[in-house]
């Protein structure tokens, strides 16, 4: 290996390395509280070679907003590989939703922030062409297999981009809402039942009678 391959190498480690402390750090103080002077101490550097590597916070929070969104797209489409019917699939990927959420339930949220149409005006062209890859990696796979079910007859005859789009909205909209309840009872997380129930009920919503 060359002098410059290694160089490359270590410079992407570091930049995983300042990834995984930031994530620490807004785990345990939140967003607005947390600094990038915490951040450094976390990731054993100085503020200024952090900034070598990332210009600001906010950018470091959206990295870590698309490195999640990379993890449930790669997932996804490790249950649609599984030889497993169209039926147990969507089944999974609901246990996949899940296991996001327990990963980092803060990143979740703000990916789904990023993802809002006014969010998405103010990324710059690489953060948006990383996104949208990402995004369609998860919502073709899923549009995939209620293809496959519409085909088999297990599902309604409807376009499977629509069903794979109220499948992700779900997904999106009870995150952000029921997790707001946390502001009033923060002893309780209704999110992981309420998703249990409600993809329960759009999965025998799919299947035709």
């Amino acid at each position: 290996m060359g002098i410059y391959e290694r160089k490359q190498r270590e410079k992407k480690q570091r930049r995983q390395e300042i990834l995984h402390a930031a994530r620490k750090v807004f785990s345990n103080k939140g967003y607005h509280s947390a600094t990038i002077e915490e951040i450094a101490l976390e990731a054993e550097l100085s503020p200024g070679t952090l900034y070598l590597y990332f210009k600001n916070k906010e950018e470091l929070h959206t990295f870590l907003s698309i490195e999640i969104l990379k993890r449930l797209a790669d997932e996804i489409q490790k249950v649609v590989s599984q030889d497993i019917s169209v039926e147990d699939k969507m089944e999974k990927f609901c246990d996949v939703f899940i296991d996001i959420y327990d990963y980092d339930s803060n990143i979740l949220i703000n990916l789904f922030h990023l993802q809002s149409g006014e969010t998405l005006k103010n990324l710059s062209e690489d953060v948006l062409k990383q996104i949208k890859t990402y995004s369609i990696m998860a919502h073709g796979a899923i549009a995939d297999v209620v293809k496959q079910g519409i085909n088999q007859g297990i599902f309604i005859d409807e376009h499977p981009a629509a069903l794979a789009d109220i499948f992700w909205a779900s997904y999106c909209g009870i995150v952000l809402w029921v997790d707001s309840k946390r502001l009033l009872n923060g002893e309780k997380d209704f999110v992981k039942p309420t998703l249990k129930t409600a993809f329960k009920i759009i999965g025998n919503g799919m299947k035709k009678k």
